[in-house]
């Protein structure tokens, strides 16, 4: 399974989401970005999962990222560094399956791929602090325990 191809293709479609402020049918988006990405039938779930993930759960991540976004509203942020940082968000928070580490580099992966000069690091600044924050949590959980 390709996740860093479903990755790509997710953030298109939430790219084209957040560009077009429309709300489109998802699972049609994301057949034709897995179709132009190559994206073995396999990996296509994945995309879907996190496309729905992330617009589901927006508000909270965009607050996440905002709370941690020293001097940077969201508005603010080039669309894709934005994008980037709502797809991996989601992973960190919600996909317990994936560890917060992996997010955050396949992000300034991402990042760097579709991003400008500087966007690697302004996502992993930010993302970096959005792990460490839930780390904590997780052992504050388990110290408590």
């Amino acid at each position: 399974m390709s996740r860093r191809l479903a990755r790509e293709t997710a953030l298109q479609v939430l790219f084209q989401r957040d560009l077009t402020k429309e709300t489109l049918i998802t699972a049609e988006i994301v057949e034709h970005w897995a179709t132009e990405f190559v994206v073995p039938e396999v990996s296509r779930p994945f995309a879907q999962g996190l496309v729905d993930g992330t617009i589901a759960h927006l508000d909270e991540i965009d607050q996440t990222i905002a709370s941690f976004a020293q001097d940077w509203t969201l508005s603010r942020m080039a669309n894709v560094d934005r994008n980037v940082m709502r797809l991996a968000t989601y992973e960190i928070l919600f996909c317990t399956d994936i560890p917060g580490r992996v997010s955050l580099n396949e992000a300034i992966e991402l990042a760097k791929r579709f991003g400008g000069e500087e966007s690697a690091k302004f996502v992993n600044g930010i993302l970096d602090r959005v792990v460490d924050s839930v780390t904590k949590t997780e052992r504050k959980g388990v110290e408590g325990d």
